[in-house]
């Protein structure tokens, strides 16, 4: 479909209208001081399974009156078109109307199951890994570029499972199908999984709790963000 003349010189009006109407709610939402109501928090699937529910209990026990929407997905919500209240991210947001806290850093290993390794043998150097099946998210050019700055040299057919979901890559894990980088802090929760070459291979994933600055005035946004806050950064 293509604009027609009219259409184009409408069309930045009807874009600045929906800003403006966007702002309002923002700022609207700001202004409410109950603690109850909804909020609504995005992470990834990963962190939404394994590391959330622990604080959302603790949140349930202080404001029982708030009625929290975990939305569990990999893609970035856009906290400014209110697709969420509050993020974790795992990278600092660059929008100026974004509030955001450093409360810790995961830190990733290369795991894998105790049966996939007695069939496979327990890798005792980097060189070793170039003969292990991985699992993991799509090893395009970024991904496989980052594993080699670990010193991985990586080739794609060795990813014979692909997927982008973290929860699904350690179901995978845990059944045998190969090796993955995966955050400690969930891994741990598998006796069945053993970190590989821990000593050698290892890095951080920044835990970021974000918030749109109009909302971090809502009282009850802001008892649950300062929850996450010190929730996460025990977890971490």
């Amino acid at each position: 479909m293509t604009l027609t003349d009219a259409g184009v010189e409408l069309v930045e009006h009807v874009r600045i209208m929906g800003e403006a109407a966007a702002h309002l709610s923002l700022a609207a939402s700001g202004q409410s001081q109950a603690v109850e109501g909804h909020v609504s928090i995005t992470a990834t699937d990963m962190m939404a399974t394994y590391l959330l529910p622990a604080a959302l209990k603790q949140i349930r026990e202080t404001a029982p009156n708030i009625v929290v929407e975990l939305i569990a997905a990999n893609d970035v919500r856009d906290l400014t078109k209110r697709e969420a209240d509050i993020a974790i991210r795992h990278a600092r947001p660059e929008q100026p109307d974004l509030i955001a806290k450093l409360v810790g850093n995961a830190s990733a290993h290369l795991y894998a199951s105790k049966s996939y390794l007695t069939g496979a043998g327990h890798p005792a150097s980097t060189e070793d890994l170039s003969k292990l099946t991985f699992i993991g998210m799509p090893p395009d050019g970024r991904y496989l570029s980052t594993m080699q700055a670990l010193g991985l040299e990586l080739r794609a057919e060795q990813f014979k499972v692909r997927t982008a979901s973290g929860t699904a890559v350690i179901e995978l894990v845990r059944q045998g199908l190969g090796i993955s980088f995966l955050p400690r802090q969930s891994a741990e929760l598998f006796p069945e999984l053993v970190p590989v070459l821990t000593e050698r291979i290892s890095f951080p994933i920044p835990v970021w709790l974000v918030t749109h600055r109009e909302l971090h005035t809502s009282r009850r946004i802001r008892v649950v963000y300062d929850l996450l806050k010190v929730a996460l950064a025990e977890m971490l």
